[in-house]
């Protein structure tokens, strides 16, 4: 079947939230997230943001299976803990868009999903007045135990499409990896692009 990407509303997210969540839960599992899943934290984080104004739930569907998804919203809606470091360092954050996960499971890869999931979102942003956009990735250790032989770094996806690291704007989040008996704070990157 041909892959369809959809904006989903509020009413669209809710519908599919546990789809959803079993997604990203998939995904992250594999490095460089290594995240040890939970449901209820899934449905809870998709929930909040389908709630936030502005916000967009971009959608990959292999016929009603949906493969892939993306999120966005303005900055503005996120929590003043998550818009404080950037506040801090001089941002506005009223005129910033916040990219959250783009995830996809490996068998719809280099398809030109990615970049239609980034089309989306920075259209959603210029429509609303953003003039940058801006996401996280985990920073893991080159060398690290369960980094796959074959593994490929989204670097150079991310500069094609004009997103360059913030030198120095490293902030951590905390989760659970495969493996670990507690969370535990993990390194990530800022990467930005201005319109």
């Amino acid at each position: 079947m041909a892959i369809t990407i959809e904006a989903m509303t509020g009413e669209q997210i809710e519908a599919a939230i546990e789809d959803l969540a079993r997604l990203r839960i998939a995904v992250f599992a594999a490095f460089p997230y290594l995240y040890d899943g939970d449901p209820a934290y899934e449905a809870k984080y998709l929930r909040e943001f389908a709630a936030a104004p502005d916000g967009i739930l971009v959608a990959a569907r292999d016929g009603d299976r949906i493969v892939g998804a993306a999120t966005a919203s303005p900055m503005a809606a996120q929590k003043p803990e998550f818009r404080a470091p950037f506040e801090e360092r001089g941002f506005d954050t009223a005129e910033m868009f916040y990219f959250g996960e783009s995830v996809l499971l490996p068998s719809w890869r280099g398809q030109g999903i990615g970049h239609a999931f980034f089309d989306h979102r920075e259209r959603q942003a210029l429509a609303c007045g953003a003039t940058s956009a801006c996401f996280a990735a985990v920073v893991r250790a080159g060398d690290h135990p369960h980094r796959p032989v074959d593994y490929r770094p989204l670097d150079s996806f991310w500069r094609k499409r004009g997103y360059e690291p913030v030198a120095g704007f490293v902030t951590s989040f905390a989760w659970k990896d495969h493996g670990e008996e507690r969370e535990s704070e993990k390194p990530m990157q800022y990467w930005m692009r201005r319109f």
